[in-house]
């Protein structure tokens, strides 16, 4: 079964890297800087940040569903982020190293299946978790810090078929 991977657009945060730091502040988010690699990954272009790079910390609701499943939590952006566009079936280096928490969710927002699962095995548990039909969707969260990472969604590849 195919995947894609997605990061957030863009769009959503360009804004806030002209924003006074007060401004950020008063919207629950702070500029950092990264001083470690990896460590500050960044939710738009799934790259960490480099150590030195300027990023935005704010707290981003990733599941905006009316289910008791509604979730926000905080996000790194990196300043000169870019958005991601993986290919089919990619996995993004970001997540290659870390402990993730996979949850799979049906069309409404309600929670099917959660697993937690090395970076290094993240697709043999997204095949298993899309072999239930129930299942519309995937979020991956870094299981130590709880934060959102990406977006899975199903997809078909089209077959090559001789005429």
């Amino acid at each position: 079964m195919s995947f894609q991977i997605t990061g957030l657009p863009l769009s959503q945060f360009s804004a806030l890297f002209a924003m006074s730091d007060e401004a950020l502040a008063s919207q629950g988010a702070i500029r950092v800087t990264a001083d470690e690699q990896p460590g500050f990954p960044c939710r738009v272009s799934l790259q960490d940040a480099e150590v030195g790079e300027k990023l935005i910390l704010l707290n981003y609701e990733h599941l905006p569903v009316a289910t008791p499943y509604r979730s926000r939590h905080a996000i790194y952006v990196r300043e000169s982020a870019t958005e991601a566009h993986l290919e089919i079936d990619e996995v993004p280096q970001q997540l290659r190293p870390r402990l993730l928490s996979l949850r799979g969710f049906d069309s409404q927002g309600m929670m099917k299946a959660a697993e937690v699962v090395p970076g290094t095995a993240i697709e043999n548990l997204i095949e298993q978790m899309f072999s239930n039909p129930a299942i519309a969707f995937l979020h991956v969260h870094n299981a130590k810090w709880g934060c959102f990472a990406a977006r899975v969604d199903r997809t078909e590849v089209p077959v090559n078929r001789l005429p």
